[in-house]
């Protein structure tokens, strides 16, 4: 049978089967989270709505589009790998960086000004919560950063093909849990009242 004619079985799942566990874990923690959160949202209504008035909703808004965008050059990225056309791949990642990079500069401009408004994990449950959730969110959106700056690092010393591109898309996929967990953070925290 020639090589031209062997039919690869689509995947339930792209990327590395232990991404998908680590991926499942991360969420059910950020949905602890959320949950505790939602709770004592209930339990402390007032408070909450008082001090969601003074998150900055233009910085969260442009971070939701730069982490949406980002997610989609990450698309391409993948599209481009299993076509083999191995520099696009890269120029894809390189640009999905750029939106983390943006998103991440974007953060620290709202954590600047809440620090140097005395404001910390102590001040208030809905702060604590704040600055938790972001701050765990914002570990992620690092650790995201890294893994696709060692694919393209792979990528440019061959190690994907359209033969061979599990890696790209394992990291592409825990890129995605990031963009969604911050897809459900921003309207939890910033916008729902």
């Amino acid at each position: 049978m020639s090589s031209a004619r062997i039919k690869l079985e689509p995947k339930l799942l792209p990327g590395d089967l232990a991404i998908w566990f680590f991926i499942f874990m991360e969420l059910l923690v950020f949905g602890i989270f959320f949950i505790s959160y939602a709770v004592m949202r209930l339990l402390n209504a007032e408070m909450f709505q008082q001090y969601q008035l003074t998150l900055n909703k233009e910085i969260g808004a442009a971070n939701t589009l730069l982490l949406i965008t980002s997610s989609y050059f990450v698309v391409r990225a993948v599209h481009a790998i299993r076509q083999d056309r191995v520099v696009s791949c890269i120029h894809w990642i390189y640009a999905a960086l750029l939106g983390g990079v943006g998103f991440l500069i974007l953060k620290s401009v709202e954590y600047y000004d809440k620090f140097s408004a005395g404001i910390s994990l102590s001040t208030n449950t809905f702060y604590m919560f704040y600055l938790s959730l972001t701050m765990f969110h914002f570990l992620h959106v690092i650790l995201g950063m890294i893994i696709l700056a060692a694919i393209a690092i792979k990528a440019k010393r061959g190690a994907y093909s359209a033969q061979n591109h599990t890696g790209v898309e394992t990291g592409a996929s825990y890129w995605h849990m990031v963009d969604l967990v911050w897809i459900i953070l921003f309207p939890l925290v910033y916008i729902i009242r």
